[in-house]
C-alpha cells in the first residue's frame, strides 16, 4: 500500500469491524439452540434466501416465514425478531477510533455492507452510527451485495474520490482482495490495535 498518496475517505463494513456481525453464523447457532430448531435446515434454508434479503429484494417477515416460520412454532415472530436484534454488541475502542480519524483529518466515511433492511437500520441507529458515517452503500439500500465490484463503484461514484484516496477496512479476506483488485487500498480487519498499526503506517495516526 502506497502511503504517499493522500487518503481522502474510509469505507467501512459494520459487522466484524465496527459492531458485531448481526446475524452471522455464530447467532444463528445461538437462536437454533435456545428456539430448539434444527439448525442444518435452518442454516439450508438462510443460506437459500439471505442474498435475497440481503439485497432488499425479501422483507425480514418474508425472509423469517421462509427460514423459520414455515410451521407452527411455540413462539412468535417478534419474539424471534427481538432475540435477532439483541445480538449486536458495539466495538467501543474502533468507533471511538474511527470518530477521531474523521476529526483529525476531515475523512468522509462511507459504509458499504451487506445486510438485510430492519437489522441494518436498527444496528445504524441503536449505535449511533449516522452521526459520524457520511453515507451507507448497505446493500439492502442499493440492491447490490459484496462482492460484486458495482457496490464499490458504486460507493466510490457516490463519494466522488479515485479509488487510490479510499482505505477499505473489513474483516472478511475476500471483500478485501476484491476491493484491492479494484485499486482500493484495503485493510483486513481483525482488531482494533493492528488496524490502528496498519492505519498509522498510511498516515492517518491520532495525535
Amino acid at each position: 500500500m502506497d502511503s504517499k498518496i493522500p487518503v481522502t475517505t474510509l469505507f467501512l463494513d459494520i459487522g466484524g469491524v465496527m459492531l458485531s456481525n448481526g446475524w452471522g453464523h455464530e447467532s444463528r447457532q445461538l437462536a437454533a439452540e435456545t428456539f430448539n430448531l434444527n439448525p442444518v435446515e435452518m442454516e439450508e434454508r438462510h443460506h437459500l434466501n439471505m442474498a435475497t434479503h440481503e439485497e432488499g429484494k425479501l422483507t425480514l417477515s418474508e425472509y423469517l416465514n421462509r427460514v423459520v416460520f414455515y410451521k407452527k412454532r411455540s413462539f412468535s415472530p417478534d419474539q424471534f425478531r427481538e432475540f435477532m436484534f439483541t445480538q449486536t454488541t458495539p466495538n467501543m475502542d474502533m468507533i471511538e477510533f474511527l470518530k477521531q480519524l474523521k476529526e483529525q483529518y476531515k475523512l468522509k466515511i462511507a459504509v458499504v455492507n451487506n445486510e438485510g433492511r430492519v437489522l441494518n437500520e436498527y444496528r445504524i441507529k441503536k449505535f449511533q452510527l449516522n452521526q459520524f458515517v457520511d453515507f451507507f452503500i448497505s446493500s439492502c439500500f442499493v440492491h447490490y451485495r459484496k462482492p460484486d465490484t458495482d457496490i464499490f463503484r458504486l460507493a466510490l461514484d457516490i463519494a466522488q474520490v479515485p479509488a487510490e484516496q479510499v482505505i477499505y477496512i473489513e474483516d472478511l479476506q475476500m471483500f478485501v482482495d476484491v476491493a484491492r483488485g479494484m485499486g482500493i487500498r484495503s485493510i483486513r480487519h481483525k482488531n482494533y490495535l493492528a488496524t490502528s498499526e496498519v492505519l498509522a503506517t498510511l498516515g492517518l495516526k491520532i495525535a
